[in-house]
């Protein structure tokens, strides 16, 4: 047996489904010699060789069951003792059917293994007995042994990682890997899920081939065989497959068991769900599922989000945007099904993207780490590459070095993830977000990747609904992702021509501000080589040495407004205009205005996306970006009229906003970092700037402003953007005698009003 064994290993023309095929013909064929005519007995082969799936160094497990026959052990003996001779692994076992039956109810791997039984020889009705036995027993304990299967895979993932994401994987242990192929035959056998799907088939072929290249290295060499991917067995491995180097092969591996991870979570989800509840009182049919709105056409029920009943994919490009901003900040998984019919109804989104569109793009990242899973799901499922064809060249990317512990696409992921906890720390947390995700997009095509990444962002920017400014700032970013720890590590702080480079380089305290905060995310997405305590207060010194050279006063413009938003400004009267998501609110400037309006739509459930106010003469005018919170917009005839209701003080504005937040309160499961208030005076030459940054809620522009209203504080001017969960808030203000606020007794007071209100 060893010789054919060995002169089969030689023919390196067969690989992957021919080997394992050939593999089986040769077992198959010796086994059934060993098993002498005998009434009464049959040897069932299980694990690999059962499941026609051997590789070359797998071990053989055999059953040999039999009715009860007093020469059993003998028997045995003949078989088991040519197979040790020959030198080939074996894990064997002699059993009645009722006692591998009960060998299984108390062994979850024997249990698995039997599931996967097949006979070789002897008596077949007797393997069949134990076929479905075994089968029907891991049925009725589905509910105890389920739970157990569970547990099991979590620890493997525990002790083993991610194949996807190893430089050198347990193609078989590690999450993604084999195991969780049988786990979810063995769902199948329970009846508790449909069989893997052609894309699970495809991507566990792909680990069985390069499996199966791996043992050909090992057997026979006096080496142990192992399911480890090693990185000296990378390039060999490559070649003998025909992929054009490592590099390939291990992005084939890392997707492979990216599609077996995501399809075990979502079956195991689904695995997981409560059954429907069903009526009562003698009502037939299952109760009416619970469908609680978490966006405009976006629904969650059973713990998924899906769509609303009258969602119409065809004709909305952006809902699978929505549905997936929805998903990340409700920290829900998207339905399969929800997936499938966004994929095969929506549209391709327009070029350039609709604001919207964008708007739900970054509120996705702004997520933080749970959007780490949605952009998996809109990965596997098709979406990612619709949205983002540039993805294609990094997707699986390996990094193969132990400074980075995941591929380049999951890094970029990783890095908008650890980028969403850093957005208060800047003016433009949307282009920080937009940067962390791309900052690396050059590295999945040739040459340096920076100079790369900077045509494909350029590219990307206007696509994808960016202003040329904001894509010349996105550009900088990627140009310069690496210029912080680089000179911060390699040059001499002290030496004011180090500041002076790096100023010459970023061109704004804005681009500057930027990069300190993409350094420091990029850095946590690598993996802890990448960052410590030395580096940060090098980099946080270069970045204040710099500023220092940057700092200005900037000048804050005037919202440009509209010839029919001139002729209300002109008018001096109270109104309130609707073109489209822009609401402008002209009146008589007088105190508290800004709260008033900011009540008003929050009252009609209007999220503020973005507004600026500001005063033209006697008259304020402030002109917000608003979206329903759920359904359509409201009757804007109503909203005028409460507005004005309002201004006039016979609106009971604070009891109904109060009500109205309560009903909302508790909604998001994402965790909330505490909200942060800062006075800055170097911003401005005229004004303090006074910087909010707090976890967004009905009502939360109302209650900041009114805060500062009551500290008789002027707001010069308002710039307020909604990111995602937060709000990005800067208000211009001065005090009562027209100046910056120098008192520090006051500067204290409005700081921790503005707290309060949050």
């Amino acid at each position: 047996m060893r010789s054919e064994l060995t002169a089969l290993l030689a023919r390196t023309s067969l690989m992957g489904p021919e080997l394992r095929a050939a593999l089986v013909e040769l077992y198959d064929g010796w086994l059934a010699e060993l098993l002498d005519d005998a009434p009464g007995v049959a040897l069932v082969t299980v694990g690999a060789l059962g499941r026609r799936d051997p590789a070359p160094g797998s071990d053989l497990d055999l059953v040999l069951v039999h009715a009860g026959r007093a020469d059993i052990a003998g028997l045995a003996d003949k078989i088991w003792y040519p197979i040790w001779d020959a030198g080939v692994g074996l894990d064997h076992s002699v059993r009645t059917v009722d006692e591998a039956v009960a060998v299984a109810k108390g062994d979850l791997k024997a249990a698995l293994g039997l599931l996967d039984a097949r006979h070789i020889a002897g008596d077949e009705a007797l393997s069949a007995a134990l076929i479905s036995a075994t089968r029907a027993a891991w049925r009725q304990g589905a509910a105890n042994r389920l739970p157990e299967l569970r547990a099991f895979g979590e620890e493997r993932a525990r002790t083993a990682g991610e194949v996807a994401f190893l430089l050198e994987p347990d193609l078989k242990e590690a999450r993604g890997g084999l195991r969780d192929v049988h786990a979810l035959h063995a769902l199948a056998v329970a009846q508790v899920a449909d069989p893997p799907s052609g894309l699970v088939h495809a991507a566990h072929q792909v680990l069985l081939d390069v499996r199966g290249e791996l043992h050909r290295r090992t057997v026979g060499s006096g080496r142990r065989t192992v399911d480890r991917l090693l990185m000296q067995e990378q390039d060999a491995i490559a070649a003998a497959l025909g992929y054009a180097d490592a590099d390939v092969l291990m992005a084939a591996v890392s997707g492979a068991a990216r599609t077996i991870a995501f399809a075990s979570d979502v079956t195991w989800r689904r695995v997981a769900a409560p059954p429907p509840r069903r009526r009562v009182l003698g009502r037939r049919g299952p109760v009416e599922p619970v469908r609680r709105p978490i966006g405009d056409d976006v629904l969650e029920q059973a713990g998924e989000v899906v769509l609303a009943r009258n969602a119409a994919p065809a004709d909305d490009p952006v809902l699978v945007l929505r549905v997936a901003e929805a998903a990340a900040r409700n920290s829900l998984p998207i339905a399969p099904h929800t997936l499938d019919r966004l994929l095969s109804e929506s549209p391709e989104l327009p070029e350039p993207w609709p604001v919207a569109a964008l708007d739900a793009f970054v509120g996705l990242l702004a997520a933080g780490p749970a959007a780490v899973a949605v952009f998996e799901a809109l990965d596997q499922s098709g979406h990612l590459m619709r949205l983002l064809p540039e993805w294609e060249s990094v997707r699986s990317k390996p990094q193969r070095n132990s400074y980075h512990r995941f591929t380049v696409d999951r890094h970029l992921v990783e890095t908008a993830a650890e980028a969403a906890a850093l957005t208060r720390r800047v003016a433009r947390p949307d282009l920080l977000l937009l940067g962390a995700l791309l900052h690396d997009i050059g590295k999945g095509l040739p040459g340096d990747h920076t100079d790369t990444g900077m045509v494909v962002v350029a590219d990307i920017g206007p696509r994808i609904g960016l202003p040329p400014e904001d894509v010349e700032v996105l550009v900088s970013m990627v140009r310069h992702h690496l210029l912080l720890p680089d000179v911060a590590t390699r040059r001499d702080l002290a030496d004011p021509a180090t500041a002076h480079a790096v100023a010459a380089a970023v061109g704004s305290a804005e681009v500057l501000e930027l990069l300190h905060a993409l350094t420091e995310a990029d850095a946590a997405a690598t993996g802890p080589a990448a960052w410590s305590s030395w580096k940060s207060k090098l980099i946080d010194e270069l970045v204040s040495r710099t500023s220092a050279l940057l700092a200005g006063a900037p000048h804050v413009d005037d919202l440009a407004l509209s010839e029919r938003q001139e002729a209300l400004v002109a008018a001096g009267t109270l109104a309130l205009d609707v073109d489209g998501d822009e609401v402008t609110v002209v009146a008589p400037d007088r105190p508290g205005l800004l709260s008033l309006s900011a009540g008003v739509l929050a009252l009609h459930r209007l999220d503020v996306r973005s507004a600026s106010a500001f005063a033209r003469g006697r008259t304020a005018v402030t002109v917000f970006r608003v979206s329903p919170r759920f359904g359509s917009p409201p009757d804007w005839a109503v909203v005028r009229t409460d507005l004005a209701h309002a201004i006039e003080g016979s609106l009971a504005l604070e009891d109904k906003l109060a009500a109205r937040e309560a009903a909302y309160a508790g909604r998001s499961p994402l965790p909330a970092a505490p909200p942060t208030v800062r006075l800055v005076d170097d911003a401005s030459e005229a004004a303090t700037v006074v910087e909010v940054r707090a976890p967004d809620g009905l009502g939360i522009l109302h209650r900041i402003t009114a805060a500062l209203d009551a500290c008789a504080l002027d707001v010069r001017t308002a710039h307020i953007s909604t990111l995602g969960a937060d709000v990005v808030d800067a208000f211009y203000v001065v005090g009562s005698d027209g100046t910056k606020l120098t008192d520090v007794a006051l500067r204290e007071h409005v700081e921790q009003a503005v707290l309060a209100a949050l």
